[in-house]
């Protein structure tokens, strides 16, 4: 009897160590347990420590708490400038209703995740270019003002949103370094040219003042001399006055004498053609082509007759018109 006895309070014992280990439960401190009776919720969150709950009755959900950092996929859109980017961001939430994130909501990691990449690419067709490059802080505000709205409602709160890259296609990576590069050239020659400017100022205020102490500007030579000479150069170049030049030169220039004109020959006159002559062979009825007068040249010596005279030039050329007609050109 007193067998059986320890028998059945050692299998109670037994029993009631398995149903204790079944119902114990432990909530760790950045968690909250959601306890479901028979699939209805209690009212109450189990906070963190030990807790019990009925097996077979009571269904205990913990609910992390802790700010969980999810990065979103990188979406393609078309901003309002018509260029096409590629963005992609990353999302910080918690969870602050345990109770609304376990029922409102069968996932609250996936709705989060889905609802930040259409409101990425919502944002990205609202923004241009210069903005999603220069002015992700107003983006960002908005893009977590877009998020958080639907959040509210499954018990999350959205911390931060922030914008972690964006790609641009090659040609437009091209063109904005040539208009960074031409805007950076721009400035350098405005630059230059300020400093143009404020040099010939000062250079004028240096002349002026060296214009009235000559001493000054033959101080200034010997300065630029030393200055030079203290390198290691085996050419020394030194100014030289142009006026002292200009001065030389005019006083070795020799005087410029008229030189004579060679005298002008005289012009012999053109010697007369003698009148044609008409002859014999005119009075037929059939008339004989004229011969061409023969011209002695003038510079070759004339003929000498037996007394040692000159031949008239008349002469000759009578003799030469009658050799030439003593044949007649046609006949009947």
């Amino acid at each position: 009897m007193v067998q059986e006895l320890v028998i059945a309070i050692v299998a109670v014992l037994c029993v009631g160590a398995l149903y204790a280990a079944s119902a114990a439960r432990v909530v760790k401190q950045y968690e909250r347990g959601v306890v479901l009776r028979l699939g209805r919720l209690r009212n109450d969150v189990r906070g963190p420590g030990f807790t019990m709950v009925l097996p077979g009755v009571e269904r205990l959900r913990k609910v992390n708490m802790q700010i969980v950092t999810m990065p979103v996929p990188a979406q393609d859109g078309i901003t309002r400038d018509n260029v096409t980017v590629r963005v992609d961001a990353v999302i910080y939430f918690k969870v602050v209703d345990a109770a609304s994130a376990v029922v409102e909501v069968e996932d609250y990691r996936f709705a989060v995740s889905q609802m930040a990449q259409t409101s990425l690419r919502s944002i990205i067709g609202k923004s241009d270019l210069d903005d999603l490059l220069s002015n992700r802080e107003k983006l960002n505000q908005g893009l977590e003002l877009m998020i958080d709205s639907p959040a509210v409602g499954w018990g999350v709160q959205i911390d931060r949103v922030e914008i972690k890259d964006v790609s641009l296609p090659e040609t437009m990576k091209r063109s904005m370094a040539r208009q960074a590069e031409a805007d950076r050239e721009r400035r350098a020659r405005v630059i230059n040219a300020d400093a143009e400017l404020q040099a010939s100022k000062k250079l004028a205020e240096a002349a002026k003042e060296m214009s009235t102490q000559p001493a000054a500007l033959q101080l200034r030579l010997l300065q630029t001399v030393v200055a030079v000479a203290a390198e290691k150069n085996s050419t020394l170049v030194l100014p030289f006055p142009v006026e002292l030049l200009r001065f030389l030169e005019r006083a070795q220039q020799p005087q410029q004498h008229i030189a004579p004109q060679p005298p002008q020959q005289q012009q012999l006159p053109e010697a007369v053609p003698p009148e044609p002559r008409e002859s014999a062979q005119q009075a037929s009825p059939v008339q004989s082509a004229p011969s061409p007068s023969v011209r002695r040249p003038s510079h070759l010596p004339q003929r000498k007759g037996p007394s040692g005279s000159t031949a008239a030039p008349a002469a000759a050329d009578a003799d030469t018109d009658e050799r030439s007609g003593a044949e007649p050109f046609a006949h009947h």
